[in-house]
């Protein structure tokens, strides 16, 4: 190889892996072909068992929200589902009402003027995300599976994010993989992070990948308590999850540091193009819909 080539492919932080020296990705078992049913059975059973355990409480939140801000208690919005479908998702509403009519849709950002302050307590808890387990009943989400995101920032992510579109073969989630271990969205490097769980687990989906993910949800919620039990479920994550994501696409998306933002600027290395860690902003659209994760 000659050797301005070789030190382009190590330059920066980037690495990139010709197709000839990639490793093989051993492909996963399929899951058995009962499945899908079984897990579709135990969505409509535990979003029943959760509506109705937690439909006091959620009176209650509604209430307090209509009472503290303007605008309807619940609001929907719409979001990308299997195959690309889009479906209304709903939500107790967290952001001040018509927040967006000027601006435009955007990602949520820490200390958001937007959110109110009943909203910031709702969003710590996640106590907004209840009026999904609807979603669940009616078959357009699943208890467990990638966060379902929205149209306008999904035409977009795909064009920059390799295999985001993965995503789409399963049903979207109210918990997940990625959900459970990460942060919300705040850039495209926060985004290639959780599309690298996003697709791990759609690569290994199976009932244990399902229980691991259930309980990891259960040790995020109940974290303070219960000690060492939850290491029995431990729940896929870190650089096996990442340098699984890398080897399918064939380069170190997730390595670059996060103080080299470059706001939608595109550094080509060698024959691989990629777009650096982009602010929230950088993906800006307009609209009329609420918050994004």
């Amino acid at each position: 190889m000659p050797e301005a080539h070789a030190n382009c492919l190590e330059a920066d932080h980037f690495r990139y892996d010709p197709p000839h020296r990639r490793a093989a990705e051993p492909e996963p078992l399929a899951p058995p072909s009962w499945y899908g049913a079984a897990k579709r059975v135990a969505d409509v059973a535990g979003a029943l068992s959760l509506i109705v355990l937690t439909a006091p409480l959620l009176a209650v939140v509604a209430l307090v929200v209509k009472l503290t801000s303007r605008g309807p208690a619940i609001y929907s919005q719409l979001r990308v589902g299997l195959g690309g479908r889009l479906y209304t998702l709903y939500k107790v509403r967290s952001m001040y009402h018509n927040c967006e009519g000027s601006g435009g849709p955007k990602w949520a950002t820490k200390n958001d003027p937007r959110v109110t302050r009943v909203g910031r307590v709702l969003r710590k808890t996640h106590l907004d995300e209840l009026p999904q387990l609807w979603n669940v009943l009616a078959g357009h989400m699943s208890l467990i599976g990638p966060r379902p995101e929205r149209p306008e920032f999904v035409a977009k992510l795909e064009n920059v994010v390799p295999l985001y579109r993965e995503r789409l073969r399963v049903r979207p989630g109210i918990t997940g993989l990625a959900q459970v271990q990460l942060p919300p969205d705040t850039d495209l490097g926060s985004v290639r992070r959780k599309v690298a769980y996003d697709v791990y687990y759609i690569r290994y989906l199976g009932l244990w990948m399902d229980v691991r993910v259930a309980f990891g949800t259960a040790r995020y919620v109940l974290r303070n308590y219960f000690g060492g039990l939850w290491d029995l479920f431990d729940v896929p994550g870190g650089r096996p999850v990442e340098g699984h994501y890398e080897r399918l696409v064939g380069y170190a998306v997730l390595s670059a540091p996060h103080d080299v933002s470059r706001h939608g600027r595109h550094d080509t290395l060698c024959d691989v193009e990629i777009l650096r860690d982009t602010p929230a902003d950088g993906l800006e659209v307009r609209g009329a819909d609420a918050k994004a994760h």
